[in-house]
């Protein structure tokens, strides 16, 4: 294995289909594990000796010859893209030849066109200025194929996705292979931890000779567990109370009061809104409300909160309406469907109703397989094994609804008595939809042959035929069976995308680091075999219900690699190897998020409403933000103040104006899935912090609060850091604060001097003064960020 792994170094290889280590430093080097190997001459000596050998033996066909024909050739001679009218998938086609004539001169092989153009570098051929030649091994093993008369399998047929290449993966890509439940490593050395997590991720640390950060504080513990779980930072109490309890299940305990906590489902269901494009408007000029889809939000809280199982999560947003045992709330699940933009006057509206199939095709393939399958509109995929008449195939399940123009009071849905129930759901026009067309170039005007409605043949081994619906059935029940198809345990993409996410929000990176792509272009896995035991262990546990989350929630949390500290004793040292920590060698320091930062700034002023359900609140938003909309009468009433204390989840989200609190600080778009929040450092976000009307009322509050419980200027001091920190002050700051305090009383009292008001209620220099220490609280990086 290591001389395996040094000749992968020194060529450039085929992307790994099945996924090794990784180098921590590079994204797509593998992870050379050989150090103590042979010297690189030696090493060279080897390998150019192990190619003259395979030269000089007898040339294989399903050895040499396929993988070379699938790696350089069938990108432009297979049977859609017959390049020259040469189809080189199978012996029929090589036989025929292209528009030139023949390809294999069988009197005298050795001038065969096939051959001579290989020769003469006119094939394959060149990418802009860089010429594409052939590697003299490989024209070797063409030119002693052809002169062995171009033996061809009988029956052999080439398909350009059958094995992963330089520029494309193959139906044999790691994460369309069927999952295994790996073993745990055993291993060796000092560790107390049981967790299979730790075991995968320890192995991987001692190949490399490195330890794991040490545990973090408890302090610190809590406040990452409470913001992971909850989104919410633990009260002054709380930390006390945990610091304090020394039992051996404390932490544990902990865990399951937050996961049973009803604010988890607020927590981890802005993760999934977010992954499924959620708003409350349709966009567009008119930005029409899309009445009552809220209540899909609160499915979503509902559903993560209960623990409902994965597999029935997803068939219910995907066909709520086609399901055994339909009621009202698997119908708003099928809210999913609709979620996207909608357009009352498209230009074309027979052509944007294949713009709307397209949402609906990268919302489903985005969402629950982590699969890029809108790029197979147009052509086949560039990257992935996925043919163009895939995509067709996929779309063939939402064919059957609404997507025909029709009157605009609808938002491109049924209407309630179609639906049977008055919620934003989605169902079929019938049983028997128009048939689909393949769309030559994406194009609405050139259809092509009819597709009919399948799964993905990336994934080969699963092939289940979409079945008519049975006599009595309203709907078409193609949703329903691509659900089952998703949710299917043998589905290699589901669990492994699922998993991934769950690990993504808990650590800060997923095993893989492209969450929304597992396809070629994506990121490879850091720790594959962790990632399938995760998997299987989702589908697979042992004695408890399959496809529950909470239990995978509760188990990557309870592991020692969850609980390391953000610091390491060998950090520079590690960080010069592995500075994205991609072996998980420490804990990752991370900023709260936007919705975590809004909730965290209401609790600390004693305000947070924890009310849950119902339609969303509007913030009030600056007359300033107001001036880009193009009708602005009316186009924004804030909600009453007291709706606007609660949790950032039951923001209303219109399209054309976002809050911009919400997005300066990363709030994502609405218009497509997002499966990771970008994370950016700029300036308006200090300006924000220090200027912005909501910041400041926070502040303001919380003073009010403390001077009415507090006399001194020392216990003032000492309860505004308990309630926004979380803990008491060092005797250095609070010394600092105090003469914080003292100074900036002074300079509002001689400001009130100088500008005297006759208004009783005139601000108290003394609370204007706690207000200012509060707000400088609130911007501080122990408050803005998690270790």
């Amino acid at each position: 294995m290591h001389l395996e792994d040094c000749q992968r170094r020194l060529t450039v290889p085929p992307p790994c289909v099945s996924p090794m280590t990784r180098c921590p430093a590079s994204r797509r080097a593998p992870l050379c594990q050989c150090h103590n190997a042979a010297p690189l001459p030696l090493i060279l000596m080897v390998v150019l000796s192990a190619a003259q050998t395979t030269l000089d033996a007898e040339v294989e066909f399903e050895r040499d010859i396929a993988p070379l024909l699938v790696r350089r050739c069938l990108e432009c001679h297979n049977e859609t893209g017959d390049s020259g009218g040469l189809r080189l998938t199978s012996a029929a086609g090589l036989q025929a030849g292209g528009d030139s004539g023949s390809v294999i001169d069988a009197a005298d092989p050795e001038q065969s066109s096939l051959l001579q153009r290989v020769l003469d570098g006119e094939m394959p051929p060149a990418k802009g200025d860089v010429a594409q030649r052939l590697p003299e091994a490989e024209i070797d093993l063409l030119r002693q194929w052809v002169l062995a008369e171009s033996l061809w399998p009988e029956g052999r047929v080439l398909d350009p996705y059958e094995r992963t290449t330089e520029t494309r993966g193959g139906r044999d890509w790691w994460s369309l292979q069927p999952i295994v439940r790996p073993d745990v490593p055993v291993v060796v050395g000092k560790t107390s931890s049981e967790n299979p997590v730790d075991a995968f991720i320890r192995a991987g640390l001692s190949e490399s000779g490195w330890v794991p950060a040490p545990q973090a504080d408890r302090r610190t513990l809590l406040r990452r567990l409470s913001y992971d779980l909850v989104g919410l930072p633990p009260t002054a109490d709380e930390y006390v109370a945990f610091e304090q309890d020394q039992t051996a299940d404390a932490y544990e305990r902990r865990v399951d009061r937050l996961l049973a906590s009803p604010q988890f489902g607020e927590r981890w269901g802005r993760y999934w809104l977010d992954l499924v494009r959620y708003a409350d408007t349709c966009g567009y000029e008119r930005d029409q409300e899309k009445s009552g889809v809220w209540k899909y939000r609160d499915w979503v809280i509902q559903a993560l909160n209960d623990d409902m199982p994965y597999d029935r999560f997803v068939q219910a947003q995907l066909a709520g309406d086609e399901l055994p045992d339909r009621d009202e709330s698997t119908v708003i699940a099928t809210g999913f469907i609709r979620l996207g933009t909608w357009n009352d006057e498209p230009n074309d509206p027979q052509a944007y109703k294949y713009e709307r199939l397209e949402d609906m095709v990268h919302a489903t393939s985005t969402a629950f397989l982590g699969l890029t399958v809108k790029c197979a509109r147009c052509h086949d995929h560039k990257f992935d094994p996925i043919p163009q008449a895939d995509y067709y195939r996929m779309a063939g399940a939402f064919w059957a609804g609404f997507i025909e123009p029709r009157e605009s009071k609808h938002l491109g849905g049924p209407s309630t008595e179609e639906l049977g129930v008055d919620v934003f759901g989605w169902t079929d026009r019938g049983p028997e939809p128009p048939p689909l067309h393949l769309l030559k170039n994406g194009e609405p005007k050139h259809p092509g042959p009819i597709i009919e409605p399948g799964n993905l043949t990336a994934v080969s081994f699963l092939k289940t035929p979409v079945t008519p619906p049975p006599a009595d059935v309203p709907t078409s029940r193609r949703r329903l069976q691509l659900a089952q198809w998703i949710t299917d345990p043998r589905n290699p993409l589901t669990a492994r995308v699922l998993v991934n996410r769950l690990w993504l929000h808990h650590f800060g990176e997923g095993l893989v680091r492209t969450p929304n792509n597992f396809g070629f272009n994506g990121d490879l896995p850091t720790h594959p075999e962790l990632l399938d035991w995760l998997a299987d262990e989702l589908m697979h546990p042992h004695g408890q219900q399959p496809w529950t989350l909470k239990r995978l929630h509760k188990l990557i949390v309870m592991s020692d690699s969850y609980r390391q500290s953000s610091s390491h004793p060998q950090h520079d040292e590690y960080a010069a190897i592995d500075s994205a920590n991609r072996l998980w060698w420490r804990a990752e320091r991370r900023r709260l998020d936007a919705d975590a930062l809004r909730d965290s700034l209401l609790a600390a002023s004693g305000r947070l409403d924890l009310r849950q359900r119902g339609p969303g609140f509007k913030p009030t938003i600056s007359p300033e933000a107001l001036e880009g909309l193009s009708r602005k009468t009316g186009a924004w009433k804030a909600s009453p103040p007291e709706e606007q204390r609660r949790r950032s989840v039951y923001t209303y989200l219109q399209r054309s104006l976002l809050p911009p609190f919400l997005t300066v600080f990363d709030q994502k778009d609405t218009t497509l899935p997002c499966g990771q929040r970008d994370v950016t450092t700029v300036a308006p976000q200090a300006l924000a912090l220090l200027n912005n009307a909501f910041v400041q009322s926070q502040s303001r509050t919380l003073a009010a609060r403390i001077v009415k419980e507090s006399e001194t200027a020392a216990e003032r001091v000492t309860n505004t850091w308990q309630m926004i920190l979380g803990r008491p002050p060092t005797e250095t700051e609070r010394a600092a604060a105090v003469d914080h305090l003292r100074s900036m009383a002074n300079r509002f009292d001689g400001a009130a001097v100088k500008k005297p008001t006759a208004d009783a209620l005139a601000p108290d220099p003394q609370q204007q003064a706690l207000a200012s220490l509060c707000h400088v609280l609130l911007n501080t990086n122990e408050f803005l960020y998690v270790d």
